[in-house]
């Protein structure tokens, strides 16, 4: 607690200012509409009023609610009523002329900044706040950082405002680097500084954590916590007390995370004025958190022999996810890896210092790597992760760690056509069914087929396959498999072609269904793949080690970008690995082609060629914040079930159009080239 001589001898209720802003409404999208912010910041304003007993001429308060006013709680207070009548919206005119130019000509001790709504990290982790005006063309916003610095310079007043404190609700996740989230750049820049001038931060969230709203109840879970400890204190009083507050808000929300019922963790930055000592999360009399355990060098060794020239397995990226889970603690919000290689993956881990229980995040990360090992064929390795994993727990008396997920199972049908070697009609065929185990089902034996009968034996053996109980360790277990996904293994020419559309028989009264609407159904080309082998699986381990999500991931293709060089565009990098046409040309006519010769393991056509009505990002992405489709959030890993998804929608819309007599939508005319290096049986000519 600050010594009560430490405070300015005037400090009180009329020399104490504030800004308090809420913003629940923005100009840019719909989505990026939250409610909550413009409660949070009445409450604060009410303890201001309230308890604090601070004129309400000394607060600006900048609110944009979802709702309309009258339906915000003022309360019953004469305080209130004014600040009624007085408050703005939360524009970004509105934020700069109260703190940049009201607040800073007025005499105080105290200024409290408070804010609630988005909040974003620059490329300089500076903090920025959406303000309600903000468009996809200028995210206009506050620039906190710049802000605060600012406020310790002579342009303000040299003898007021000594003590300045920032209280944030919200999160403190990346601002995407993507050409749409325009925030450009707000440096209010300042004169000299001050000496003597103190401020106290308090964010709801780590760095790359999103803060927790409570949309139901409109009220923000830091914000409540935050009024628990100060509401009902003094101006003098809560200033004082304002560390002690803080740690326990932190000592709170880390015992939710350890129950399991919250993820952020609220950081607290001091300056080192306020009282002599940093203040960044850990207590000085308590030594380090329990969490911070970390590899010792033993352990480091053991992981140098394990992983030297050992590439990454596909594997990699949902162990590292999983590492966060089985330690308690928030996985970071970007997604992908944070390095190349397996070392690299394990040192951000160990410098995140784990979770609850002393767990060092390298061990779950490294007992899931073992899992999966052993469930891919590879028992020496696994058996050496493993033992890694019990001596380290062993050794630093970790806590028992529960067993990782199974690896999901998945039953594909592949179907494998082939040019006969003389170029005569029809298609060599075969077909294999891949459960737990790869099974040749069926050929052609030699002897070139239509497509028709290929259809027939399709149909045929995915009704076995459904017919047949699952066994595990030679007994049945009582449940049948489900075909998840057909995949076609088809020369060039056949990539276009309608496969999932073909009928197959459902239910009673002779009723057919469209292949595409129950299965996944996807085009593979690997024989064209030899001479982009390496570009190939270059971009789908890229795509894997991210995770599926990736800024660079997808590229849609317009009409200009459609010319002979493409293909050695693509070629250029791992990413990307997926793209979406959106070219009025058949894909014949030079796409494919591209993306073939790219070494791009996925991409999206609209079948026969033609834009579709909507663009495919809009189809298979989901919005961004700005309200339109975001790229970096399209799980491309996750493409087959989403187009299934595509089809049925479409295919209920098409019944709803025929209902009305209105022309169906062609929303279901898609193809998916799906490529996956790592699992194509039959790679060998059928000739």
């Amino acid at each position: 607690m600050i010594p009560a001589g430490f405070l300015p001898p005037a400090l009180g209720p009329q020399r104490t200012f504030a800004l308090v802003a809420g913003v629940e409404r923005y100009e840019i999208s719909h989505r990026w509409n939250l409610r909550g912010p413009a409660r949070d910041a009445l409450r604060f304003a009410r303890w201001l009023t309230g308890p604090a007993q601070v004129p309400p001429g000394n607060l600006r308060l900048l609110l944009s609610p979802l709702d309309e006013p009258d339906a915000l709680d003022w309360s019953d207070s004469p305080a209130m009523a004014a600040l009624r009548t007085a408050y703005r919206p939360a524009t970004e005119e509105n934020v700069k002329a109260a703190l940049l130019d009201e607040l800073p000509q007025c005499d105080g001790d105290l200024l409290w900044i408070f804010w609630a709504g988005h909040g974003y990290l620059g490329p300089r982790h500076e903090l920025m706040l959406p303000c309600a005006d903000a468009r996809p063309s200028q995210i206009r916003h506050l620039n906190l950082d710049s802000a605060l610095r600012w406020w310790r310079t002579d342009l303000v007043k040299q003898r007021s405002f000594p003590l300045q404190a920032a209280l944030v609700d919200s999160c403190r996740v990346d601002a995407p680097r993507d050409a749409r989230w325009n925030f450009g750049t707000n440096d209010y820049g300042g004169g000299l500084s001050v000496p003597g001038r103190r401020q106290f931060r308090l964010y709801a969230s780590r760095e790359g954590e999103a803060a927790q709203n409570d949309a139901e109840r409109g009220a923000g879970r830091f914000t409540e916590a935050l009024l628990d400890e100060i509401g009902g204190h003094s101006v003098r009083e809560s200033v004082s007390g304002l560390p002690v507050a803080a740690r326990s808000i932190h000592r709170a929300f880390r015992e939710l995370r350890e129950r399991g019922e919250g993820w952020q963790l609220p950081q607290f930055v001091v300056d080192r004025d306020w009282d002599a000592c940093s203040f960044l999360d850990e207590d000085p009399s308590g030594g380090l958190p329990q969490g911070a355990a970390r590899l010792d060098q033993q352990a480091w060794d053991g992981l140098g022999g394990l992983f030297a020239g050992r590439e990454p397995p596909r594997s990699t990226h949902e162990a590292y996810a999983w590492a966060f889970k089985a330690a308690g603690c928030t996985t970071p919000v970007g997604g992908g890896l944070p390095g190349e290689s397996l070392l690299e993956v394990v040192q951000d881990l160990d410098e995140r210092q784990g979770g609850r229980g002393g767990m060092p995040l390298a061990v779950p990360f490294v007992r899931f790597l073992a899992d999966r090992a052993a469930a891919a064929g590879d028992p020496a390795w696994a058996a050496r992760l493993g033992e890694w994993v019990a001596a380290t727990r062993e050794r630093l008396a970790l806590p028992v760690l529960p067993p990782p997920p199974p690896p999901p199972r998945t039953t594909v049908v592949h179907v494998r056509l082939e040019t006969p070697p003389d170029g005569g009609p029809g298609h060599l065929a075969r077909i294999w069914l891949r459960g737990r185990r790869t099974e040749h089902v069926w050929e052609s034996e030699g002897a070139p087929v239509g497509l028709d009968a290929v259809r027939e034996q399709l149909v045929r053996q995915l009704a076995l396959a459904g017919a047949a109980p699952v066994e595990e360790d030679g007994e049945e277990t009582g449940a049948y498999p489900a075909v998840d996904r057909v995949e076609f293994h088809v020369p060039y020419a056949l990539l276009d072609t309608a496969f999932d559309q073909w009928p197959v028989p459902r239910g009673p009264a002779g009723r057919h269904r469209a292949l595409g609407l129950l299965h996944q159904v996807v085009v593979r080309c690997p024989q064209e793949r030899a001479d982009t082998r390496a570009a190939w699986h270059g971009s789908w381990r890229w795509l894997r080690l991210q995770g599926g999500r990736h800024p660079d991931a997808v590229r849609v293709v317009e009409d200009h970008e459609l010319h002979d060089g493409l293909g050695m565009e693509l070629a250029g990098g791992p990413a990307p690995a997926c793209v979406l046409d959106h070219t009025t040309a058949a894909p014949h006519a030079g796409l494919l082609e591209a993306v073939l010769e790219g070494g791009v393991p996925v991409a999206v056509w609209r079948r026969g060629g033609g834009t579709p009505e909507r663009p495919l990002l809009d189809l298979l992405a989901p919005a961004g914040p700005d309200g339109r489709p975001d790229p970096g959030a399209l799980d491309v890993l996750g493409l087959p079930a989403r187009v299934r998804d595509v089809r049925r929608a479409a295919a209920g819309a098409a019944a709803r159009a025929a209902h009305a007599r209105q022309p169906p939508p062609g929303e279901d005319q898609l193809v998916l080239l799906w490529d996956d290096p790592d699992d194509a049986p039959g790679v060998r000519s059928l000739a």
